[in-house]
Protein backbone atom coordinates (compact mmCIF):
# COMPACT_ATOMS: atom_id res chain seq x y z
CA UNK A 1 0.00 0.00 0.00
CA UNK A 2 1.66 3.03 -1.32
CA UNK A 3 0.62 7.04 -1.25
CA UNK A 4 2.16 10.30 -1.63
CA UNK A 5 4.20 10.34 1.95
CA UNK A 6 3.62 6.68 3.17
CA UNK A 7 4.38 3.05 2.75
CA UNK A 8 2.33 0.47 4.62
CA UNK A 9 4.28 -2.74 4.16
CA UNK A 10 3.69 -6.58 5.77
CA UNK A 11 5.32 -6.10 9.42
CA UNK A 12 8.26 -8.40 9.32
CA UNK A 13 9.89 -9.42 13.31
CA UNK A 14 12.39 -6.71 13.47
CA UNK A 15 10.09 -4.47 13.63
CA UNK A 16 8.65 -5.62 16.93
CA UNK A 17 11.64 -3.53 18.11
CA UNK A 18 10.31 0.00 17.13
CA UNK A 19 6.33 -1.54 18.19
CA UNK A 20 7.77 -1.71 21.61
CA UNK A 21 9.51 1.41 21.91
CA UNK A 22 5.90 3.12 20.84
CA UNK A 23 3.73 0.93 22.75
CA UNK A 24 5.75 2.48 26.08
CA UNK A 25 4.65 5.89 25.18
CA UNK A 26 2.20 7.57 27.13
CA UNK A 27 0.10 9.16 23.87
CA UNK A 28 -0.03 5.61 22.07
CA UNK A 29 -0.46 3.66 25.19
CA UNK A 30 -3.17 5.70 26.86
CA UNK A 31 -5.36 5.56 23.53
CA UNK A 32 -5.53 1.20 23.42
CA UNK A 33 -5.92 -1.60 25.82
CA UNK A 34 -2.17 -1.80 26.37
CA UNK A 35 -1.03 -2.35 29.77
CA UNK A 36 1.76 -0.30 30.94
CA UNK A 37 3.88 -4.07 31.73
CA UNK A 38 4.19 -4.24 27.76
CA UNK A 39 7.32 -5.44 26.50
CA UNK A 40 9.22 -6.66 23.77
CA UNK A 41 9.01 -9.78 24.67
CA UNK A 42 5.43 -9.75 24.58
CA UNK A 43 4.85 -8.23 21.45
CA UNK A 44 7.80 -10.64 19.81
CA UNK A 45 5.32 -13.34 20.83
CA UNK A 46 2.20 -11.54 20.05
CA UNK A 47 3.99 -11.00 16.45
CA UNK A 48 4.72 -14.69 16.26
CA UNK A 49 1.45 -16.45 17.00
CA UNK A 50 -0.40 -14.27 14.90
CA UNK A 51 1.41 -14.69 11.53
CA UNK A 52 0.56 -18.38 12.02
CA UNK A 53 -3.63 -17.27 12.48
CA UNK A 54 -4.76 -16.75 8.97
CA UNK A 55 -7.61 -14.64 10.17
CA UNK A 56 -5.18 -11.81 11.07
CA UNK A 57 -2.63 -9.34 9.17
CA UNK A 58 0.14 -7.14 10.70
CA UNK A 59 1.91 -4.01 8.62
CA UNK A 60 3.97 -1.22 9.50
CA UNK A 61 3.77 2.02 8.28
CA UNK A 62 6.69 3.99 6.92
CA UNK A 63 8.10 7.02 5.79
CA UNK A 64 8.04 6.89 1.73
CA UNK A 65 11.07 9.17 1.64
CA UNK A 66 13.54 7.50 4.07
CA UNK A 67 11.77 4.05 4.55
CA UNK A 68 12.13 4.63 8.02
CA UNK A 69 9.27 3.01 10.24
CA UNK A 70 6.34 5.27 11.82
CA UNK A 71 3.50 3.63 13.09
CA UNK A 72 1.65 0.26 13.33
CA UNK A 73 -1.44 -1.21 11.45
CA UNK A 74 -3.15 -4.60 13.28
CA UNK A 75 -6.32 -6.10 11.14
CA UNK A 76 -8.17 -9.14 12.82
CA UNK A 77 -11.35 -11.43 12.79
CA UNK A 78 -10.79 -11.19 8.98
CA UNK A 79 -14.04 -13.30 8.41
CA UNK A 80 -14.80 -14.42 4.86
CA UNK A 81 -17.83 -15.88 5.02
CA UNK A 82 -19.62 -12.59 6.14
CA UNK A 83 -16.53 -10.61 4.03
CA UNK A 84 -16.25 -8.47 7.32
CA UNK A 85 -12.92 -7.53 9.50
CA UNK A 86 -11.79 -5.23 12.16
CA UNK A 87 -8.83 -3.03 12.03
CA UNK A 88 -7.80 -3.60 15.49
CA UNK A 89 -4.74 -1.40 16.75
CA UNK A 90 -3.85 1.74 13.56
CA UNK A 91 -1.07 4.52 15.29
CA UNK A 92 1.90 6.72 14.09
CA UNK A 93 4.72 5.96 17.25
CA UNK A 94 6.84 8.61 16.39
CA UNK A 95 6.68 12.00 17.75
CA UNK A 96 7.53 14.00 14.55
CA UNK A 97 5.39 12.32 12.49
CA UNK A 98 2.40 13.48 14.50
CA UNK A 99 -0.27 16.17 13.82
CA UNK A 100 1.01 16.12 10.02
CA UNK A 101 -2.25 13.67 8.47
CA UNK A 102 0.04 10.83 8.21
CA UNK A 103 -2.73 9.00 10.55
CA UNK A 104 -5.64 9.80 8.09
CA UNK A 105 -3.12 8.91 5.37
CA UNK A 106 -2.36 5.26 6.62
CA UNK A 107 -6.43 5.09 7.52
CA UNK A 108 -7.25 5.76 4.02
CA UNK A 109 -4.82 3.42 2.75
CA UNK A 110 -6.05 0.76 4.80
CA UNK A 111 -9.59 1.02 3.85
CA UNK A 112 -8.74 0.80 0.22
CA UNK A 113 -6.97 -2.10 0.71
CA UNK A 114 -9.66 -3.57 2.74
CA UNK A 115 -12.66 -2.65 0.78
CA UNK A 116 -10.54 -2.89 -2.84
CA UNK A 117 -8.07 -5.66 -2.02
CA UNK A 118 -10.16 -7.71 0.29
CA UNK A 119 -13.35 -7.43 -1.00
CA UNK A 120 -14.64 -6.32 2.13
CA UNK A 121 -18.19 -5.46 3.09
CA UNK A 122 -17.89 -3.99 6.36
CA UNK A 123 -14.98 -2.97 8.24
CA UNK A 124 -15.21 -2.02 12.28
CA UNK A 125 -13.07 -0.75 14.82
CA UNK A 126 -13.69 0.65 18.43
CA UNK A 127 -11.78 3.26 19.96
CA UNK A 128 -11.57 4.08 24.51
CA UNK A 129 -13.90 6.97 24.97
CA UNK A 130 -11.31 9.16 25.92
CA UNK A 131 -9.71 8.75 22.27
CA UNK A 132 -11.30 11.90 20.70
CA UNK A 133 -9.04 12.36 18.36
CA UNK A 134 -9.10 8.92 16.75
CA UNK A 135 -13.09 9.44 16.97
CA UNK A 136 -12.74 12.92 14.95
CA UNK A 137 -11.10 11.16 12.57
CA UNK A 138 -13.12 7.84 12.10
CA UNK A 139 -16.30 9.92 11.76
CA UNK A 140 -14.69 12.42 8.89
CA UNK A 141 -13.95 9.02 7.14
CA UNK A 142 -17.02 7.88 7.08
CA UNK A 143 -17.33 5.80 9.79
CA UNK A 144 -20.75 5.29 11.74
CA UNK A 145 -21.09 4.71 15.45
CA UNK A 146 -22.82 1.58 16.72
CA UNK A 147 -22.93 1.52 19.85
CA UNK A 148 -20.77 0.58 23.46
CA UNK A 149 -19.32 -2.67 23.79
CA UNK A 150 -19.41 -2.56 27.87
CA UNK A 151 -16.10 -3.74 29.46
CA UNK A 152 -15.15 -5.01 26.31
CA UNK A 153 -11.53 -4.61 27.05
CA UNK A 154 -9.08 -4.71 29.63
CA UNK A 155 -6.23 -2.27 30.42
CA UNK A 156 -3.87 -2.55 33.31
CA UNK A 157 -5.98 -5.16 35.33
CA UNK A 158 -8.98 -2.89 34.85
CA UNK A 159 -12.44 -3.28 32.31
CA UNK A 160 -13.06 -0.69 30.18
CA UNK A 161 -15.83 0.16 27.62
CA UNK A 162 -15.04 0.83 23.92
CA UNK A 163 -17.15 2.35 21.23
CA UNK A 164 -17.92 0.62 18.58
CA UNK A 165 -18.03 1.87 14.73
CA UNK A 166 -18.30 0.20 11.30
CA UNK A 167 -17.73 1.34 7.94
CA UNK A 168 -20.01 -0.68 4.97
CA UNK A 169 -18.40 -1.44 1.25
CA UNK A 170 -21.29 1.06 -0.13
CA UNK A 171 -20.37 4.11 2.79
CA UNK A 172 -16.84 3.68 1.35
CA UNK A 173 -17.55 4.23 -1.97
CA UNK A 174 -19.67 7.21 -1.48
CA UNK A 175 -17.07 9.00 0.60
CA UNK A 176 -14.62 8.21 -2.22
CA UNK A 177 -17.41 9.98 -5.35
CA UNK A 178 -18.35 12.45 -2.80
CA UNK A 179 -14.14 13.08 -2.59
CA UNK A 180 -13.78 13.49 -6.02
Amino acid sequence: MESANIIIRETDFSDCVCFAKWEKKAFVSECFTISDERDYEEIAKEYVIRTQESDKLQFTITLREDNRPIGRVYISRIDPHSDSLDITRIYIGEEDCIGKGLGEEAMRLVLEYCFIQLHTERVTLDHLPKNEKAAALYLKLGFQYEGVMRHAGKKNGRYVDLHLMSMLRTEYFEKCKNRE
